[in-house]
């Protein structure tokens, strides 16, 4: 239960820190071999209007997610077998004991099953 309990968190934090790792902008100029685009009269570039930069975030999260999932899983895959041999049965035989009488408080000898 704990063990589970612990890799839940680890994979938990894996990816939640991959996800809000800090992405930097880059230095250069963007150059994707068109010529220069100014956008229209009002300004608007089109071609970038819905982008705003935050795809290597994302694919970082993805990234450190499913790689902390291999990691995980390759750990837990080398646990080797989980099952467990029962416990013998106990062992039992039968004993010739001295008990005491319950009406006279005398001893006496009964044949009693003794186990282990």
């Amino acid at each position: 239960m704990i063990k589970k309990t612990v890799l839940t968190v680890l994979l938990a934090s894996a990816v939640v820190g991959g996800a809000l790792a800090p992405v930097s902008s880059a230095q250069a100029q963007y150059y994707d071999g068109r010529p220069p685009y100014r956008g229209d009269w009002r300004g608007h570039d089109d071609w970038r209007r819905h982008h705003h930069g935050n795809g290597g975030a994302i694919a970082g999260g993805v990234a450190a997610g499913l790689i902390g999932g291999l990691i995980v899983g390759g750990a837990l895959a080398n646990r080797g077998p989980v099952y467990e041999a029962p416990p013998p049965p106990p062992r039992c035989w039968f004993e010739n004991r001295e008990v005491q009488n319950q009406y006279d408080d005398g001893w006496h000898y009964e044949r009693i099953r003794v186990c282990n």
